[in-house]
């Protein structure tokens, strides 16, 4: 047992680096995510793509239909 992970330390060393380094940059991105960070991280004022690749004020609304909405819409007025 001992004889194989000696013969494979490098392996199992890189490999072990890999993950970590992975694992890093997984937890980069959720935190910049949670944050509202732009994923390229440059920030939307700067971006050629300002206002269009994550708009939330850009995406349709839908508008509800049929007899539930009218109901609701009579209580509102």
């Amino acid at each position: 047992m001992f004889s194989w992970i000696y013969e494979n330390l490098a392996t199992i060393l890189i490999s072990a680096a890999l993950i970590a380094i992975c694992a890093a940059i997984i937890v980069s991105k959720v935190r910049a995510r949670r944050q509202g960070k732009s994923s390229c991280g440059c920030g939307c004022s700067n971006c050629a793509m300002n206002g269009t690749c994550h708009s939330h004020d850009a995406l349709p609304v839908k508008k509800k239909t049929g007899r539930k909405a009218a109901a609701h819409e009579q209580k509102v007025r």
